[in-house]
């Protein structure tokens, strides 16, 4: 089994170097690939150094299986490539998930995608989305999931290691000082052009993760993601979502509450019981982003009935983003592929 991975020196390359070797994914050879900035270095693997390639120049040729996380321009150029030299790619950008052709995959819910993979493309969610999915998925079976309105408290890790410096920096120029000076935006930090979010972020919440769609409506691409992908996942064309995508000053760890409308009445003892056996999901009296970060469920809890919409449940959902909700993921997807050998 020949294994590469793209942005093998990144957040996520990181997080799934080290799932291949806790899962202990049968790996007979190994090949990294980064920028050119990256290429030269050297990882450890199973007791050997292995050089990281310059993905823009390799051969590409022998690769059985890629696990990409290399950005959503440059997956653009590279998991092609990758697909044309015989791979099949798991990849973790934005690049592909809405694609006709390319599945769009959480390893617990709709693994029988993968299946077809017309393009040699298999497409990692959001992590945002990723999180909520193994919980939706049962109830919505259950049920018919109809409506879900969804706001999001998304760590500063989903911005990159950037987001991850800005929050870090900003916390330690408060220690020995006044942090109420933080109640007004830019007292403490006036924001540079290089930084991640649009307001401080330490000591505060900021209701808007990614950028403005330029269509006029005035959602982020992370609400624009929310929706279409889960469409798409849970296979409901028509599903109506609402979302509103927060950041907040958490280093690890994305949360969502939603408001759920079904088809059919499920009250929340049928709720709860159904997620206490979903795959990827652990029922908790009190899931937390710290609580979930290094972790690989789904937690998920304050369930209770919704007044404002027909047939209406609430809960809270908190996941590691880096690690179910970007490499973890993909490693799962990367079994289901061998399984289905």
């Amino acid at each position: 089994m020949r294994i590469a991975i793209v942005g093998a020196t990144g957040q996520v390359g990181t997080v799934i170097r080290s799932i291949l070797r806790e899962r202990d994914f049968p790996v007979d050879e190994m090949r990294f690939f980064g920028s050119a900035r990256s290429a030269g270095t050297t990882l450890e693997w199973d007791g050997r150094s292995i050089v990281v390639e310059d993905a823009a120049r390799a051969d590409f040729s022998g690769i059985e299986i890629a696990l990409a996380s290399s950005g959503a321009t440059s997956s653009t150029v590279l998991s092609p490539r990758l697909a044309g030299a015989g791979a099949i790619v798991i990849d973790n950008s934005s690049a592909w998930r809405m694609d006709p052709d390319v599945p769009l995959v959480v390893a617990e819910v709709n693994a029988h995608a993968l299946r077809t993979i017309a393009r040699g493309i298999v497409a990692n969610p959001n992590c945002t989305t990723m999180a909520a999915m193994p919980v939706l998925q049962p109830l919505h079976a259950a049920a018919g999931l109809r409506s879900m309105t969804v706001s999001t408290y998304q760590a500063v890790s989903g911005a990159g290691r950037d987001g991850v410096d800005e929050l870090a920096d900003q916390l330690e120029k408060t220690l020995g000082g006044d942090v109420r000076a933080l109640t007004f935006d830019g007292a403490v930090f006036p924001l540079d052009s290089g930084a991640q979010f649009p307001a401080t972020i330490a000591h505060n919440v900021i209701p808007m993760a990614g950028a403005i769609v330029e269509d006029g409506s005035f959602e982020t691409g992370e609400e624009r993601k929310l929706r279409d992908e889960s469409r798409k996942i849970l296979e409901i064309p028509g599903l109506l979502v609402d979302a509103t995508c927060v950041r907040v000053p958490v280093f690890t760890g994305h949360s969502l509450s939603i408001t759920a409308s079904f088809e059919r009445p499920l009250s929340i003892e049928q709720a709860t019981s159904l997620l206490e056996h979903a795959p990827g999901v652990v029922v908790h009296e009190m899931p937390t982003p710290r609580y979930a970060a290094g972790k690989d469920p789904s937690y998920v809890g304050r369930i209770r009935r919704a007044t404002t919409v027909a047939n209406g449940l609430s809960l809270f959902v908190s996941n590691d983003n880096l690690r179910k909700g970007a490499a973890l993921n993909a490693v799962q997807i990367a079994e289901a592929l061998l399984a289905l050998r």
